[in-house]
């Protein structure tokens, strides 16, 4: 696990760097700072900053975290959503992963009634590859506007260029900031003005700071600098006078195992079991704060492969639903579809441990009835509407990855330890299907078939999938919020658990027909 993170910690860092030295250099010669130091000046000084979609466009033509930073920090107290452009890497032009990175902000935003802050230096799309950005870029736009018409403020802080489409940021943000004599705010710059209708102009006088704040009154706030727009912008959010819908746990014990452990429990072999309890016990509350148990598991003896139980994690309650030993059976399915429903009967949020390699396959079983079974399963879980979290530890295949609250199944927040793969099976069992198939394939025709080639295939799969499934890559494609270490996920879970207070939840007594 250790050299996982050694890797993980090597593809931050390309992140982190961000266009390289020579364009970092450029920027802090201009007396500008980089969009993490924004950050770090913006949240409240000792706070953590929740980084999300990190790795986001790994794997692709474009540089390692898409010209975007995006997280959660406290400003003032107050839980934001903040998004930074990146201005080293192509002067903080949004690519399509850009785009897709942003959406995610903004849906966790809205989901959990965040404000946004904004910190704005970017020169708009990526012109080459404006087909993939144009037309669902507009969402972006939409976003903000609904925020605010939510009652979910958005602040926009503008250090440099905000031009063309992105011009419309701050335009449409509750409050926006401009820093004197560095922000240019303009839908078409003096090249293109002049072009489109042959008027001389400047950057000033078309879109200045100073212009924006005196005459045409986009800016709010004219800053002096960047730190002092950084100031300003703290300030408007301790103006907002924002409460959270549930008030936050005051005490809560430490875990009764340390959290160390975590980095020996996942075995090299995803097929090899482990016992998620190991994993609770290192995550949640300790028993000191429970009256002496720190796990509450429901229906032990039954579907054993799958634990589940209530637990606390930083205070807030939460029902636990954990892979035990991979494989999902009918028994567990109903197990799983009974504790969903009993979660929404109490308003409990619902943390998913993932570590399958599917429902059961087989003539026994399928005359049992799985496929009904893991539909009812997948069924509570489409439809209850407590939140949702989701951590892949190790494998996540097949339907397995549904019925266990995948990202299609709109989680709150889902991250996958370095350990975690994804597909809609192991490798070699898709690459064996796929000989299987072709082998059947050549008998129906008479033919020979080629036993050196399948070899080739088999092998050629198993890497391609390998390759396809690993949390590096499903990262890339946001997939999931982040890759992090093991030793984390009690932060993590703790800093998500809270964000999601900060509005209102119920559960549900309305699912869909269960086939019984």
């Amino acid at each position: 696990m250790l050299d996982k993170l050694a890797e993980l910690d090597t593809e931050h860092a390309r992140a982190v760097a961000g266009g390289g030295e020579k364009y970092v250099d450029r920027h802090h010669a201009r007396g500008k700072l980089l969009p993490r130091e924004r950050i770090e000046l913006l949240v409240d000084e000792g706070s953590a900053f929740l980084e999300l979609s990190p790795l986001a466009g790994w794997g692709s033509d474009f540089t390692v975290g898409a010209s975007v930073v995006t997280g959660i920090g406290v400003i003032e107290g107050v839980e934001c959503m903040i998004t930074a452009n990146d201005p080293t890497v192509k002067g903080g032009a949004s690519n399509p992963w850009t785009v897709r990175k942003i959406f995610r902000a903004s849906q966790i935003a809205e989901e959990n009634g965040l404000p946004t802050v904004a910190l704005v230096e970017s020169g708009g799309a990526d012109l080459p590859t404006q087909k993939e950005i144009f037309i669902p870029g507009g969402r972006l736009f939409r976003d903000i506007t609904r925020s605010s018409a939510a009652r979910q403020p958005t602040v926009a802080l503008v250090f440099g260029n905000s031009t063309a489409g992105g011009a419309y940021v701050p335009g449409m943000s509750d409050y926006t900031v401009m820093v004197k004599e560095q922000a240019k705010v303009f839908l078409g710059g003096p090249p293109l003005v002049k072009m489109a209708t042959g008027e001389e102009s400047d950057d000033e006088s078309l879109g200045g700071a100073e212009m924006h704040a005196r005459t045409s009154g986009l800016a709010d706030y004219l800053a002096e600098d960047e730190r002092d727009a950084i100031r300003i912008g703290r300030r408007i959010v301790a103006r907002l006078n924002w409460r959270k819908a549930r008030t936050a746990p005051t005490a809560y014990a430490e875990p009764d195992s340390d959290p160390d452990g975590l980095l020996d429990l996942i075995p090299a072999d995803l097929k090899e079991p482990f016992d998620p309890r190991e994993v609770i016990a290192r995550i949640c509350d300790g028993a000191s704060a429970t009256n002496g148990r720190a796990f509450d598991e429901f229906k032990p003896l039954y579907g054993p492969s799958l634990v589940t139980g209530w637990a606390r994690i930083h205070g807030h309650p939460v029902g636990i639903l954990a892979n035990a030993q991979g494989v999902l059976f009918s028994e567990e399915a109903q197990k799983a579809t009974q504790f969903i429903q009993l979660a929404n009967q109490v308003d409990t949020p619902l943390l998913f441990l993932h570590n399958t390699t599917g429902y059961m396959v087989g003539a026994e079983y399928e005359q049992g009835g799985i496929i009904k079974h893991g539909a009812m399963m997948i069924n509570a879980v489409s439809n209850s509407t407590v939140p949702h979290l989701s951590v892949i530890m190790g494998a996540s295949y097949g339907a397995g990855n549904y019925g266990m609250n995948g990202r299609a199944f709109d989680p709150r927040f889902l991250f996958t330890w370095p350990s975690a793969k994804s597909a809609v099976m192991g490798p070699a069992q898709l690459a064996g299907v796929l000989s299987i198939v072709a082998r059947a394939a050549a008998e129906a025709k008479g033919t020979a078939y080629d036993e050196e080639g399948d070899a080739g295939m088999r092998a050629y799969v198993e890497q391609m999938v390998e390759e396809q499934s690993l949390p590096f890559a499903l990262s890339g494609m946001l997939y999931d919020d982040g890759v992090i270490d093991p030793r984390d996920t009690r932060t993590v879970l703790g800093i998500c658990l809270s964000v999601i207070d900060t509005s209102a939840y119920a559960g549900t007594d309305r699912f869909g027909v269960f086939r019984m």
